[in-house]
């Protein structure tokens, strides 16, 4: 609750900083004629309207989870993201459309000290203000914030260019207003795009944070008993809300009473830590005996020779049946069923008197 009022009180303040922008911005672009700053006020209504949808969005994404939906809401936030992108999007391409027109039916552009210093205030306050949404959105880990205030830093960034263009009218009486325009336009899409791909790959499902990633299996490898933890994937439906599931390697002589017991205080201890909730998955380590660790070794030397290679793990040696089994791990993008194929072949060469067989293994996590 405490994130979505920062996020709605964030958001409002963007509103009203842009609105007052959009006015004043406005009546400077009318009574100069400058295609530029009438854009450039267009483009702050446009922000106005992101931080609506923001609000929106997080307020929507706050439902509570139901039959239907029983993950949450948390997901509406990129939803509202894609929303704020194609806003972007049309209004750079209306931009751009008005600008060319203005290149070729080109007008000159009147400017008076009162529209400058309102220009030179805005390239403030916008820097300003992208700066703190930004800031809080990162903080928040809020999308559209993080969107709203990168529009707002290039949006500093094209008023200073409108300074610029203002330079070159008054000194050398050039009308560079259609160009320019173009250039804001074009700065307005690519914006646009780039918050499109980021919120639709959040959508689509990403690979899981690195630094996530390696404290979650030091934690999960921490607790004893444990000789391993892999097969790490999370689901995202929302910043708030994290599912996901880890495979843990227990000494095979462990009862289910134990197993019980170390699982389940892995998956508190990964709640009250890190707020994920992770279901916990075993995979039987041989004990007693040194040839299962041998052969596990060498398993892992002939699997390590292909540069494709990244874990091997859930290696179980089942000695009275002769049948040995593991999960390979390999990269994406190259012949997975040929190395798992080679390899097997390779320690069937090795072990005549025993069946391997082995699982292909999504990289899910480093």
């Amino acid at each position: 609750m405490e994130r979505r009022s920062e996020i709605v009180r964030v958001s409002v303040v963007g509103i009203l900083a842009n609105l007052v922008l959009v006015a004043f911005k406005a009546a400077v672009g009318l009574v100069s004629g400058s295609i530029a700053v009438i854009l450039d006020a267009v483009n702050n209504l446009s922000d106005a309207l992101s931080s609506v949808i923001t609000i929106v969005g997080t307020k929507l994404a706050g439902k509570a989870p139901d039959k239907k939906h029983p993950y949450g809401y948390g997901r509406i936030e990129n939803i509202s993201s894609v929303t704020i992108a194609v806003i972007v999007l049309l209004a750079g391409l209306a931009a751009f459309k008005e600008s060319v027109e203005k290149i070729i039916h080109p007008e000159a552009a009147s400017y008076t000290a009162v529209s400058l210093i309102v220009i030179g205030a805005a390239v403030v306050v916008k820097l300003l203000l992208g700066r703190y949404v930004k800031g809080k959105g990162e903080q928040l880990h809020s999308e559209s914030l993080v969107a709203s205030g990168s529009d707002a830093l290039f949006d500093a960034a094209i008023s200073a260019a409108t300074l610029v263009a203002a330079a070159v009218s008054l000194i050398w009486g050039l009308s560079i207003e259609g160009w320019l325009g173009a250039v804001i336009a074009v700065v307005i899409v690519k914006s646009g795009v780039e918050i499109l791909l980021e919120s639709l790959s959040g959508i689509i499902g990403q690979r899981i944070d690195s630094d996530l990633s390696a404290r979650l299996k030091e934690y999960v490898g921490s607790f004893d008993g444990v000789r391993g933890a892999y097969d790490l994937t999370l689901h995202h439906y929302g910043p708030e809300k994290i599912i996901g599931s880890v495979h843990v390697e227990l000494p095979d002589e462990m009862t289910a009473r134990q197993i019980h017991h170390l699982t389940r205080r892995i998956s508190e201890g990964v709640y009250r830590e890190f707020g994920i909730i992770l279901t916990v998955g075993i995979y039987a380590s041989n004990t007693g005996t040194d040839e299962s660790s041998l052969m596990r070794q060498a398993a892992q030397e002939i699997a390590a020779a292909y540069p494709a290679f990244r874990q091997l793990h859930a290696f179980y040696v089942e000695r009275e049946e002769k049948r040995v089994s593991f999960d390979l791990v390999l990269d994406f993008g190259c012949d997975a069923a040929g190395i798992r194929d080679a390899v097997l072949a390779e320690l069937r060469r090795r072990y005549p008197d025993y069946t391997f067989s082995a699982v292909l293994d999504t990289y899910f996590s480093d």
